[in-house]
């Protein structure tokens, strides 16, 4: 593909991968989004907030928008390998069965074996390494198996794909005052912002969400992948792909777009999931980091506001939830 720089991402893109996603034989679900006056959620009244529900997506998260404009930009037979440690290689799972393609999903061992088992239940193979050593797998697997790497979250069809839920906000709130997005590898984020402010929303601020001592809020210095898995109820696993940030357009995008980055803790995210849960939505750790903002008052100046907040994912087990308060 080449280099592709955050100038390069336009409206007129977007939309096309919007439409695709529309489209895509994946079934890609427009998903709810609901004002929190009418959950039980405990209420704030200090402004007006839409949550938006990509835990209802088919395959639990909002990764199946990104991995359907990939797979429909990039399908032409052949053999595909990515690396995740669990959502991301669920939906590229997914899209390789609906395809009939072949693919690998390169795991760190540190990875829990159910989402292994899970990925490896849609015909994909999987293979476990040490987390340093993951680039390795897959640069191997490219050069001696011709295989094509589809990146988890550095590449402008995910990001376009991801975009898809920015256009969906603002169906329903054309114009917000500030829109709230987990943060992780930072494809989600880039993809949300960079569909609101190209569609005329300048003066809405788009804030990311990641755990406390994350590599993003460190003046999006750095990049990692984050995911929680349990370990002493929660600990946060970093992917790490590169040494600098440098040329990464999510990075880029999320400078020209985002307003800044907040913390949450690990206690304030195990609440998020146990308040959501007894409200009667099933949300994973991760999923839950702009809500777990915006109710410990991590998001400035939201009083009489619009305010959207997005809930990413809801790939949670039992057994998982019942490691969290009641």
């Amino acid at each position: 593909m080449g280099d592709v720089s955050a100038d390069s991402i336009t409206i007129e893109m977007l939309r096309e991968a919007r439409g695709t996603v529309r489209c895509s034989p994946l079934d890609v679900i427009n998903t709810p989004m609901i004002p929190w006056s009418q959950t039980t959620l405990p209420l704030n009244s200090s402004c007006n907030i839409h949550i938006k529900l990509e835990n209802m997506q088919r395959t639990g998260s909002f990764k199946i928008r990104g991995v359907a404009n990939q797979f429909a930009r990039r399908l032409k037979g052949g053999y595909f390998v990515t690396i995740s440690a669990g959502n991301y290689g669920k939906s590229f799972a997914y899209a390789c069965k609906h395809y009939g393609s072949k693919g690998k999903v390169v795991m760190p061992e540190t990875a829990p074996i159910s989402r292994s088992v899970l990925i490896q239940s849609l015909g994909v193979e999987v293979e476990r390494a040490p987390t340093p050593r993951l680039m390795d797998v897959v640069n191997r697997s490219v050069q001696e198996h011709s295989m094509t790497f589809l990146h988890p979250f550095d590449d402008p069809d995910l990001i376009a794909g991801h975009a898809s839920l920015g256009f969906e906000i603002l169906e329903v709130v054309p114009y917000p005052d500030v829109v709230v997005v987990c943060c992780g590898g930072g494809g989600l984020l880039a993809g949300v912002a960079a569909a609101i402010k190209l569609s005329g929303c300048e003066n809405t601020k788009i804030y990311g969400v990641e755990p406390e001592g994350g590599e993003y809020s460190n003046s999006f210095c750095t990049f990692t992948e984050v995911f929680i898995i349990t370990l002493h109820y929660l600990c946060f696993l970093k992917l790490v792909y590169w040494d600098s940030p440098s040329g990464s357009l999510p990075y880029e995008l999320c400078q020209k777009y985002v307003e800044n980055i907040a913390l949450v803790t690990d206690e304030e995210i195990k609440s998020a999931v146990s308040i959501l849960y007894r409200a009667g939505l099933v949300v994973e750790p991760s999923g839950t980091a702009a809500f777990a903002a915006v109710t410990n008052n991590k998001i400035p100046d939201i009083n009489g506001k619009n305010v959207v907040v997005i809930l990413s994912g809801g790939n949670i087990g039992k057994d998982e939830l019942s490691n969290f308060p009641d």
